[in-house]
């Protein structure tokens, strides 16, 4: 067994659970999830001269599924902005949802920063300076992206004013 697919089994029986849980929180559905999980670990092993370092990896893993969530989240909405050039738009019906599916709805509305950010925030408990520097972004714009995304969540959820603060 080469080197790379020992490190590859390790990292994956080790923080399998933890690297899905993530892409969970990002994608808001378990298929896309396993997508993306499958999507960084390919790009990632694909690239890199692996090390055994378990925790290095998963951190290279997690910020390929960061920035590919956010790369796929941009291209839908171009394809959504012209996709009625070249076909017919199809409805779609959904049934009453319960209290979680009513959230997942209000995170889809997010922009691919604010939500990333309220992931790398509340999911990761990252500090502000320490999202900022996973997006390549200042301060500043992370916290406004958690503003927006807070009152955007409020406001859906229909949160009391008092307890967004």
């Amino acid at each position: 067994m080469a080197d790379w697919e020992r490190v590859f089994r390790e990292l994956v029986a080790v923080r399998g659970a933890s690297l899905r849980a993530y892409a969970y929180l990002l994608t808001g559905e378990s298929a896309a999830a396993a997508d993306l999980v499958q999507d960084a670990l390919l790009r990632v092993f694909s690239r890199l001269r692996v090390s055994g370092d378990v925790e290095q990896l998963e951190g290279y893993v997690r910020r390929a599924m960061l920035n590919q969530y956010v790369d796929g989240r941009r291209r839908a909405r171009l394809w959504r902005a012209n996709r009625h050039l070249l076909v017919d738009p199809v409805e779609h019906h959904d049934d009453d949802q319960a209290v979680a599916d009513e959230v997942r709805q209000a995170l889809a509305t997010l922009s691919p920063k604010q939500r990333a950010c309220v992931v790398l925030r509340y999911y990761e408990d990252l500090t502000v300076l320490e999202i900022a520097d996973q997006l390549d972004c200042a301060e500043g714009t992370v916290k406004r992206h958690l503003a927006d995304a807070r009152a955007k969540l409020a406001t859906q959820l229909a949160v009391p004013e008092e307890t967004t603060r």
